[in-house]
């Protein structure tokens, strides 16, 4: 167990405590939850900092930390459609958890094939995440946006949506590289 590992597991660790919070009977539940999120997507980053700075890169690490990862953005998404319930939120909640869970199987598929390389993380996929972590943390902020639409409520909906877009996007490039592999018409071996 090294540090990076240690942050990858304090992120999921903190799942539960998001959840928790967002259920208090407080006002300040959305404060709070914006500052677990926004620790969460601190460790993230500096997980992986530290991995390859120290050279801590392990087998371990390379399976959790995607998986805590798709697990704290798939809360955080369903907590603000639990709160907000409104299409213009949820289409993309669903485009984002979705293709998360299509890219988990084609890299497993892909793993098994020994062609894992082929579907790695793009600079798209990157700027993706960002654009969806930010997105988050603003409108788990602000979670009333349709009673409160300040210009950073609307800079989180535009955030979330260029997530959506990029999430897109990515995933067909994803696809598009494995599809020599997948192509149900192809070539039988």
């Amino acid at each position: 167990m090294n540090i990076p590992n240690i942050l990858t597991l304090m992120r999921i660790v903190l799942i539960p405590v998001l959840v928790a919070t967002a259920f208090l009977p407080f006002e300040w539940r959305y404060k709070a939850c914006a500052i677990i999120f926004a620790l969460a997507a601190a460790t993230d980053w500096f997980d992986g900092y530290l991995a390859r700075r120290l050279n801590q890169n392990t087998a371990f690490g390379a399976f959790l930390d995607p998986v805590a990862d798709k697990l704290m953005v798939a809360t955080a998404l369903t907590l603000l459609v639990g709160e907000i319930a409104e299409a213009w939120l949820t289409v993309p909640a669903m485009i984002i958890i979705g293709r998360e869970i299509v890219i988990s199987a084609l890299r497993e598929w892909m793993a098994e094939l020994g062609k894992r390389t082929s579907v790695a993380v793009s600079y798209v996929g990157k700027l993706k995440t960002a654009a969806q972590m930010l997105a988050i943390l603003i409108l788990l902020m602000s979670p009333t946006p349709l009673v409160d639409w300040k210009w950073l409520s609307w800079f989180g909906v535009a955030l979330l949506y260029i997530a959506a877009v990029l999430t897109i996007w990515s995933m067909f490039a994803y696809l598009k590289a494995a599809w020599p592999d997948l192509d149900p018409f192809g070539k039988k071996e």
